[in-house]
């Protein structure tokens, strides 16, 4: 058996020298890439900030509810879940592909009793006694297909690419989770700073009603007036009342992104004492190591190269070497005696291709067909992140100017309302011009909570574009994937 073993290693060796892999080797096709980004020229945000290498990118905004919520993602999303049970399978396939490096052994034994029956006859000579015969028998059998042309590698080169695209693609659900809880918890708590200027506006509604009833008891105001005053107090009730739709469904949302049951979650109001963040989009070129989804896209195609070297070995013969060692006896004490031995060693099986139809030529440029569209897949994706960072740039520099205009919109609008009730006191003007300042100024209010909302949200959705604090070098190495493949 050491002689067969020895045979058979030495022929692995040299199979192994005597290999190449065929088809197209990996290199990164250029994408289309700017040289600055456009939207933040001539910007320079007042309070920039950026989490460092060691923190949570959503630590930026100071907030210990959202840090709380934040880090239930990573536990309980089942979003997030399921791209990690992904990024398992894509591994475990890894395994399945490296297990074509290696010879197959299979051990098998038999144990049997024939008999035959007296006058039973086997060549035309009848026989006067019965007969029984025993069989044994135990064999080893190895059988190592060479990958001569390097299909086995490709493959492996391909199903590595894959699992690293499922990590990236797991940091990407991972990103985008976070993300959108942290947009929905903005969106909440700015519905609880909405529900609080309606609630203080009620009550200084409240106020309104009284004086002019008190006006209309004195003679000075019209029953038209009351009724006005009225109508204005009930219709902010109304919309006090609206809002808590909204609140309940980002708070619902919210209880989703941390893998929680609606009924049993709830976020407490509170005031929002936000913290501006915006992030320094730093070179355009850097994006391309920053952002999951490009990274995903760009290690798919590195797998879909790979594919191509699989299908090219279709053309060329399938090398498979074989060895048996067994023995075989008739006598169970015998069986594993050195003169019941039986052994083999040699080129088992030897296929080359001939005629299929076109079926191999047909495999290649598919592959080629295939890599050249995650080619347009990835330099698309690139694209679409270029775009994401300029939407949500040009998003943060304008609604910053607005909200400083709308400011000073609300200062004016607060100041009018205040005018024009102690005209109307005095008399001077109809209370029509009093139920317009104020409906002015719960406007201007609202507008200016709105623009904080978006501000919020496109500073959330800036993060993400530019991978929240994530790059390439957190993707498993080749090295990495294939020793945990090999682990399980």
């Amino acid at each position: 058996m050491s002689r067969i073993a020895r045979s058979l290693g030495a022929g692995m060796m040299v199979a192994s020298l005597a290999a190449c892999s065929v088809g197209p080797d990996y290199h990164r096709p250029p994408a289309i890439l700017a040289t600055k980004y456009k939207e933040a020229e001539g910007w320079k945000p007042a309070e920039p900030k950026e989490a460092g290498s060691a923190e949570a990118w959503w630590s930026i905004y100071n907030d210990p509810v959202l840090d709380g919520l934040e880090r239930q993602v990573e536990i309980s999303n089942q979003t997030v879940k399921s791209a990690e049970a992904a990024y398992r399978t894509a591994q475990a396939i890894v395994g399945e592909g490296r297990a074509g490096f290696f010879p197959t052994l299979d051990l098998s034994g038999s144990a049997t009793r024939s008999g035959r029956g007296a006058g039973a006859s086997s060549n035309g000579v009848a026989s006067g006694r019965a007969s029984v015969q025993n069989s044994f028998s135990a064999q080893a059998q190895a059988n190592w297909v060479l990958d001569v042309w390097g299909s086995v590698r490709r493959t492996v080169e391909s199903d590595v690419a894959n699992a690293q695209a499922s990590a990236a693609a797991l940091a990407a659900a991972r990103l985008a989770s976070q993300s959108t809880l942290a947009s929905d918890y903005f969106e909440l708590r700015v519905a609880d700073e909405i529900k609080r200027l309606l609630d203080s506006t009620v009550e200084a509604f409240t106020r309104s009603l009284q004086i002019v009833r008190n006006r209309y008891n004195v003679g000075t105001a019209a029953r038209t007036d009351i009724a006005s005053a009225q109508a204005q107090l009930e219709n902010a009730r109304a919309q006090s009342i609206a809002i808590g739709v909204q609140r309940a469904q980002f708070e619902h949302a919210i209880a989703v992104l941390i893998g929680k049951a609606p009924g049993d979650f709830a976020v407490e109001p509170a005031t929002l004492d936000y913290h501006m963040a915006i992030i320094p989009a730093g070179l355009p070129s850097e994006l391309l190591e920053r952002n999951p989804t490009i990274a995903q896209a760009e290690r798919s195609m590195a797998a879909a190269n790979a594919r191509i070297g699989v299908a090219i070995a279709g053309y060329f013969p399938t090398v498979t070497l074989g060895a048996n060692y067994g023995q075989s006896s008739s006598l169970l004490n015998k069986l594993f005696t050195a003169g019941s031995s039986l052994w083999s060693f040699g080129l088992a099986d030897l296929t080359l291709p001939i005629f299929n139809g076109g079926l191999t030529a047909a495999q290649v440029d598919a592959a080629r067909a295939t890599y050249d569209q995650t080619v347009a897949e990835y330099r698309q994706a690139v694209l679409a992140a270029f775009q994401q960072v300029e939407d949500q740039l040009a998003a943060s520099r304008i609604l910053e100017a607005q909200a400083e205009v709308q400011a000073g919109a609300v200062s004016a609008a607060q100041e009018a309302e205040r005018l024009t009730l102690n005209q109307y006191r005095a008399g001077t003007v109809d209370y029509t011009a009093v139920i317009t300042a104020q409906a002015n100024s719960l406007s201007t209010q609202q507008t200016a909570l709105n623009i904080l909302q978006s501000r919020l949200v496109a500073s959330v959705n800036l993060v993400e574009a530019l991978g929240g604090g994530w790059n390439s070098g957190l993707l498993p190495t080749r090295d990495q994937v294939e020793d945990r493949s090999a682990r399980r």
